[in-house]
C-alpha cells in the first residue's frame, strides 16, 4: 500500500470512529428504553453491544440521498439488532405464545362481529376462561419480550430497511407508507386508556412505574393494559403481520 492509500485508509477509520463516538449516546438511550420492557435477566450491556453492531451496519449502509435522516435510519437498525439479540435468547414458553395468539384471534373475531372494541370481559368469555385467567395471560404476555410496538413495528422497519436503499421503487415505498399509516390509524383507534399508555410509553418515554403514577394504578395494571393494547393492535393489523409471524416469536 502506497503512502497516499495508507493515509486515506487511516482517515476513513478515524472518521468511522468519530461517528461511533458521536452516536454512542443514541445506542445507550435505545438500550435503556427497551430494557424497561424486558425481564431482569436481560443485561443492558448485551443490548448496547448488539446496538453498536447495528450502528456499524447503519454507518456502512446509510444512503443520504433517500430522504431519511441518519438518526432515524440508525435508530431502526440499532433497535432491530437489539431485538434480534433478545429473540435469539428467547426464554418464553411456547404455551405463552399460543395463548397470546388465541387472545389476538378472539379480539379479531369479537371486533369483527360487534364493530366495537373488545372488552376484557368479552375476550375472557370468548376464550371460556375467567377474568383472572385472562389477566394472567396478559401478565405472561408482558413478560414475553416481544409484545411491544417496537416488535410490532418490525414489519414497518423491514420495509424501511429494505427500501431505504437505491433499489427502492414507488410501489415499495408506497407499501412502507401504507403500513405506517395503518399502524398509526390502529393506535389512534385504541380505547382511550390503552392509547394513553402507548403514548406515554413510546412518545413520552415514561416507564411503567411512572405511567402507573400518572394513571393512579399499579405498575402491574399498566403492564396488563399495555399487553392488551399490543394484542389488539396485532389483531387489527393481521393482514400486515401474519406473513411475518412465526412460532418462535409469537
Amino acid at each position: 500500500m502506497n503512502g497516499a492509500a495508507m493515509y486515506s485508509s487511516v482517515q476513513a477509520v478515524g472518521a468511522v470512529d468519530a461517528q461511533i463516538m458521536q452516536h454512542a449516546p443514541l445506542v445507550k438511550r435505545i438500550a435503556y428504553h427497551l430494557l424497561g420492557k424486558l425481564p431482569d435477566s436481560v443485561l443492558v450491556d448485551d443490548l448496547i453491544q448488539a446496538g453498536m453492531l447495528g450502528l456499524l451496519e447503519a454507518l456502512k449502509n446509510y444512503d443520504n440521498t433517500q430522504g431519511a435522516s441518519f438518526e432515524t435510519y440508525a435508530g431502526i437498525r440499532i433497535r432491530g439488532s437489539m431485538l434480534d439479540e433478545v429473540r435469539r435468547s428467547d426464554w418464553t414458553p411456547r404455551s405463552v405464545h399460543k395463548k397470546s395468539r388465541q387472545v389476538t384471534e378472539a379480539i379479531k373475531e369479537i371486533e369483527s362481529e360487534t364493530t366495537q372494541g373488545a372488552t376484557s370481559v368479552e375476550i375472557a368469555e370468548r376464550l371460556n376462561i375467567s377474568l383472572d385467567e385472562y389477566n394472567k395471560i396478559l401478565k405472561d404476555t408482558a413478560s414475553s419480550r416481544f409484545f411491544s410496538v417496537e416488535e410490532l413495528a418490525q414489519t414497518g422497519d423491514h420495509f424501511i430497511e429494505e427500501y431505504a436503499g437505491s433499489c427502492a421503487g414507488p410501489e415499495d415505498i408506497l407499501k412502507k407508507d401504507n403500513f405506517q399509516e395503518a399502524l398509526a390509524g390502529a393506535i389512534e383507534q385504541l380505547p382511550e386508556r390503552e392509547k394513553l399508555v402507548v403514548s406515554l410509553y413510546y412518545d413520552e418515554e415514561l416507564n411503567l412505574r411512572e405511567i402507573g403514577e400518572v394513571l393512579n394504578v399499579s405498575e402491574s395494571r399498566v403492564s396488563q393494559i399495555s399487553s392488551q393494547a399490543m394484542l389488539r393492535l396485532r389483531s387489527r393489523l393481521a393482514d400486515w403481520t401474519e406473513g411475518n409471524d412465526n412460532d418462535a416469536v409469537f
